[in-house]
C-alpha cells in the first residue's frame, strides 16, 4: 500500500484561461501562487491556493476538447468545497448571478448545492452537519 499523506493538487484544463482564472479567484476566492507561460506546450499554468494551501493547477492547452458533463462520464466527477453555512453561500452565488441547483440534503445529512465553473466542471458546496446531535 502507498503511504499517501494528502492531496497535493487538482489539475484543471480551461478553455479560456482569463475567464477561468477570474472565476477561481474572484468567485471562489483562491489566490494565485504562480503563473508561468510554457512556450513549448503553448500553455499557461497557474497554481492556485485556498486559505494559503496549494490546491489547484489551472492549465490551458490549444485545441482541448470540451468536457463532457452530461451524461456523466468516467473520471473526475466534481470538486467539493466545505462552507460554514450553505444558505449564506447560495446567497453569494445568487448575488453574483451564478446559476445553481437547489440545496439538498445528502443521505449522510450534509447539505449540498452544485454549480459549474466556466467550462461546465461541477462544483459542490457542502455544509457538514452532525446528524447524531
Amino acid at each position: 500500500m502507498l503511504n499517501l499523506q494528502s492531496v497535493n493538487h487538482i489539475a484543471i484544463i480551461a478553455s479560456d484561461y482569463n475567464r477561468s482564472l477570474s472565476f477561481y479567484t474572484q468567485i471562489l476566492g483562491m489566490e494565485v501562487i504562480s503563473e508561468v507561460w510554457r512556450p513549448e506546450r503553448e500553455s499557461m499554468m497557474c497554481r492556485l491556493a485556498l486559505n494559503g494551501e496549494y490546491l489547484i493547477e489551472l492549465f490551458t492547452f490549444p485545441g482541448s476538447p470540451p468536457r463532457p458533463s452530461y451524461p456523466e462520464s468516467c473520471g473526475l466527477r466534481h470538486l467539493a468545497f466545505s462552507v460554514p453555512d450553505i444558505n449564506d453561500a447560495v446567497t453569494v452565488l445568487e448575488r453574483m448571478q451564478i446559476p445553481h441547483e437547489p440545496v439538498r440534503t445528502a443521505p449522510d445529512g450534509e447539505l449540498c448545492c452544485f454549480f459549474h465553473d466556466p467550462d461546465g466542471l461541477p462544483i459542490e458546496l457542502v455544509e457538514k452537519r452532525n446528524i447524531n446531535a
